[in-house]
């Protein structure tokens, strides 16, 4: 079988040199930024063909003809093509938390600000790019792939929990906040989970006109009073998905 120039530095780095005396094989050296660069090819293929054909459409053989790779290239980087779907999804929950950051280490605003500006900026870039998240909203409520939906459950908790921590510390700190339990953080992203998954339940409802716009605007203002419960704060004080964002995906 032949290999495209894409592999070649692939297939040459991965054989044992062979020493003059006897068989002596020299440790194999690998080039990390050359290994991502490639491992990032095949994530670039699959989230634009999730996007426009659907991931159930889509077949490793689809990702192998784009990037003009063999099977093995594949293989040497995914076990699987539920394998592919899960890094997918890492990267685009580390991608949009790199994004809010700099709202949760901004010095200059009070924790009930950067609050709901972690969620609105975090809505804002979903929003932005809402074929995407379409696309893999259909994936989740396919059997098939709860171990799918499993994954996005923990990389939630990883990557949410300690910036929330950060906020819910500063709140106390200025008396904005009077939640004390140390795991507040994580029941405010349990609750998220609960609102996304119920967001999602709601815009298949309604794009099959089963309910009204109100209605979705009740049943997700539920979480925003249970966030300010768990924080400690009045009723109305927090604004978790504001009117715009609701009328972009419900209107």
């Amino acid at each position: 079988m032949g290999y495209s120039p894409f592999e070649v530095r692939d297939v040459l780095s991965d054989r044992q040199s062979v020493g003059l005396f006897g068989r002596c094989p020299i440790p194999r050296t690998v080039n990390i930024e050359s290994h991502t660069s490639r491992r990032e090819a095949f994530l670039d293929v699959a989230q634009q063909l999730i996007q426009t054909k659907g991931y159930e459409q889509m077949s490793i053989q689809d990702v192998l003809d784009e990037l003009e790779v063999s099977r093995g290239a594949f293989y040497h980087y995914f076990a699987s093509k539920v394998a592919l779907l899960e890094a997918v999804v890492e990267r685009i929950v580390v991608t949009a938390m790199t994004a809010v950051m700099p709202v949760v280490e901004d010095p200059n605003l009070p924790a009930t600000e950067k609050l709901m500006r972690l969620f609105s900026d975090i809505a804002r870039w979903k929003t932005e790019r809402k074929a995407l998240m379409l696309a893999l909203l259909r994936v989740w409520y396919s059997d098939d792939n709860a171990l799918v939906r499993d994954k996005l459950r923990r990389e939630m908790l990883t990557y949410l929990t300690q910036p929330l921590a950060r906020i819910i510390e500063q709140g106390r700190a200025e008396g904005a906040f009077s939640a004390a339990s140390p795991d507040s953080a994580r029941v405010i992203v349990t609750l998220l989970q609960g609102a996304q998954d119920l967001a999602g339940e709601l815009f298949f409802a309604r794009e099959a006109g089963q309910i009204e716009f109100a209605e979705v605007r009740g049943r997700l203002s539920a979480f925003t009073e249970a966030f300010e419960r768990v924080l400690g704060v009045a009723p109305g004080t927090l604004t978790i998905v504001d009117e715009s964002t609701l009328i972009e995906w419900y209107g």
